[in-house]
């Protein structure tokens, strides 16, 4: 197989989008609707190239397939982006425009909220397709979701450390997070009140000031904090900052982040694992925001109790997925593949392709 076949190999839909007048120039890739329809943010980056930009919605589109699965959603894996930067580009008729691209595809693709947008945002998208969700709560949205994403990871991390020093308390843990962004500063917070002890980075250094003087935490550069001597990284900035070369550096024993696709390579699992760091995989513990989102399209309407309780779920499954590595002498990340695509097998049998006329 070559052309772009072979780029978009196990997706089943990769759509360009072009408006010039509003300045849009999206890509949406829908990798499975096994489970339902294809779930994910857009995000809006100033990307070098279209390549840059393709590259990484197919990445993340394809975790967010295995996202979905592991954390028991009826939803399957999408992505968006917007090619662009924010700051100069961010319009009403721009995102009205990626709006009716979403609706042009009826259904088979949900959006929300990503690196780059805010809920407000999708309050714009949402004018003109009824597949976004994450507006703000006035607009009847469920607001910003990377809290949730945080509550979620805390729950990760707390599972991770039980598994390796027997309690799931993390006063008195030094935990380095790199990236202090929706998600980043909402986890720094609630670890400050655990009484954990933070080292935090990011190329915003207006952000990581104000979060150390919030939580007392130590700033480092942002290309030293992965080698920080500490007891957990939380990678929370864009991905693949886990590269041969910062993997080397390591000097913790745990990696568990909310950021998507950590691993520049999904090989450095296995160097990660033979260095004897646990590395908890990032698509399991980073469902929260997801959780949240989906929990929209619920027949009956949302109900935070019900996330809630997923939320805390993650920890649960991080805790059988760090135990079923261990007993099957496997790496945490193949546990978890192996959770996601048993589900996908069973459950997707039962649906396969999503279109617009189905409901749920």
């Amino acid at each position: 197989m070559s052309g772009p076949f072979a780029r978009a190999q196990g997706h089943e839909q990769v759509v360009y989008g072009n408006d010039p007048d509003s300045g849009l120039r999206c890509i949406i890739a829908v990798h499975s609707t096994r489970l339902g329809p294809g779930m994910g943010g857009v995000r809006f980056h100033p990307y070098p190239d279209e390549e840059a930009a393709l590259v990484d919605v197919l990445r993340l589109s394809r975790a967010m397939t295995y996202k979905a699965a592991a954390a028991g959603l009826d939803v399957g894996g999408g992505k968006a982006c917007i090619i662009g930067d924010p700051a100069t580009d961010r319009t009403e008729p721009l995102l009205r425009a990626y709006g009716r691209f979403v609706a042009s595809l009826g259904g088979r693709y949900v959006t929300a909220c990503d690196v780059g947008t805010k809920p407000v945002d999708l309050d714009l998208v949402g004018r003109e397709t009824r597949w976004a969700t994450g507006g703000t709560p006035a607009e009847g949205g469920s607001g910003d979701s990377g809290v949730s994403t945080a509550v979620g990871l805390h729950a990760g991390l707390r599972a991770c450390a039980a598994h390796v020093w027997g309690s799931p308390e993390l006063t008195g843990r030094h935990v380095a997070v790199q990236g202090v962004g929706k998600v980043g500063r909402a986890l720094c917070e609630r670890l400050h009140a655990e009484g954990a002890r933070l080292t935090v980075a990011d190329t915003d250094a207006e952000a990581a000031a104000e979060v150390a003087e919030r939580t007392g935490a130590q700033v480092v550069a942002p290309e030293r904090i992965h080698a920080v001597d500490c007891d957990v990284l939380s990678p929370n900035a864009l991905g693949a900052t886990l590269t041969e070369r910062t993997v080397a550096e390591l000097d913790c024993q745990v990696v568990a982040g909310g950021a998507n696709n950590q691993l520049a390579d999904e090989s450095l699992v296995d160097a990660i694992a033979d260095r004897g760091i646990v590395f908890a995989p990032d698509y399991l513990l980073n469902a929260g925001g997801l959780i949240q989102v989906a929990d929209e399209l619920h027949p009956d309407g949302p109900d935070p109790q019900r996330v809630a309780g997923r939320l805390q779920a993650i920890g649960e499954r991080t805790a059988e997925v760090l135990v079923t590595a261990e007993r099957e002498r496997t790496t945490p990340w193949e546990a978890a593949t192996r959770v996601a695509e048993r589900r996908i097998a069973a459950v997707g049998r039962l649906r396969g392709l999503w279109l617009p006329t189905q409901q749920r």
